[in-house]
């Protein structure tokens, strides 16, 4: 099954605004109570509508002016606990048809690592499973509940009950509310599911920039607080980063944590902050 997004270049700001209002009422009247009830959510704690993940590509003119792209988001996003989103669901009026949004779930749902997504006009709906690859057509009411997806994702990913419980152990979530971004909460899971699974080498490679000592405390917290790793080295290669990552990012370990010392190593500690040159010295 393979689907086009319609080109609407041509059409009035008129035409537009009462695509969008249709499209509005299709999701006020037909969508959002079906996923309401699914989900088990009419909070919206675990169900989050329009959501904006990127804000847009920004790109230079011949002029060299920078202009910013329209941002991305997602009808709904759907999680599973707080910190793995389930499905997402593209949505479109109830006068189109649902494959209209066929192509744009599948691009969401790769960006965003999401293993179910779905596109519908209310009353058709068009499931696409990216882990096994397999497309279904069924109704709208046929929304398959929290419960369900999350079986079928147990049994696909082939997860064990300990490594569901550290996949699904919640994040850390900062006084000021902070979380994890969207590529991050992706390199977090992606990462605690291989090490839960046994795998002991992994390299993951992120940008300046992009937060990667708040990603790494993330991962290191998830396997302290569930006890599946006992000691975990943190290692830099100038002392002013440890400082400063003991002071900000991985101040909640307190105690937990320590600078190490070549002279004196305190075993007594489960987080080990250290330098390259350090280990190399002790090799020699």
């Amino acid at each position: 099954m393979d689907y086009e997004i319609p080109d609407i270049e041509g059409l009035s700001d008129y035409s537009i605004q009462e695509q969008l209002k249709n499209e509005e009422n299709t999701k006020r009247t037909l969508i959002t109570p079906v996923i309401e009830k699914c989900w088990n959510d009419t909070s919206h704690d675990k169900i989050l509508m329009e959501y904006y993940f990127t804000d847009g590509r920004i790109s230079i003119d011949e002029y060299q002016i920078a202009h910013r792209g329209k941002p991305k988001k997602v009808d709904y996003l759907l999680l599973y606990y707080h910190n793995i989103p389930l499905a997402l669901v593209e949505a479109k009026g109830e006068d189109h048809q649902a494959d209209e949004g066929f192509q744009q779930a599948k691009e969401y749902a790769r960006a965003l690592d999401v293993p179910f997504a779905y596109a519908t006009n209310g009353i058709i709906l068009i499931e696409i499973d990216m882990l096994c690859g397999l497309n279904k057509m069924m109704k709208m009411t046929d929304f398959p509940t929290m419960e369900v997806l999350w079986e079928r994702f147990r049994k696909e990913k082939g997860l064990t009950n300990s490594v569901e419980d550290t996949l699904t152990f919640p994040y850390y979530q900062t006084p000021t509310g902070k979380v994890p971004r969207y590529y991050q909460r992706i390199a977090i899971n992606r990462t605690v599911e291989a090490i839960a699974k046994g795998q002991n080498r992994i390299l993951l490679v992120m940008a300046t920039g992009t937060g990667k000592t708040f990603t790494a405390f993330q991962i290191i917290h998830r396997f302290w607080k569930t006890q599946q790793k006992k000691k975990i080295l943190f290692i830099v290669d100038r002392n002013i980063l440890i400082d400063q990552t003991m002071r900000k990012d991985f101040q909640p370990f307190a105690n937990a944590m320590i600078k190490i010392d070549n002279k004196n190593l305190d075993t007594a500690h489960e987080i080990y902050l250290g330098l390259y040159q350090q280990l190399k010295n002790e090799e020699h």
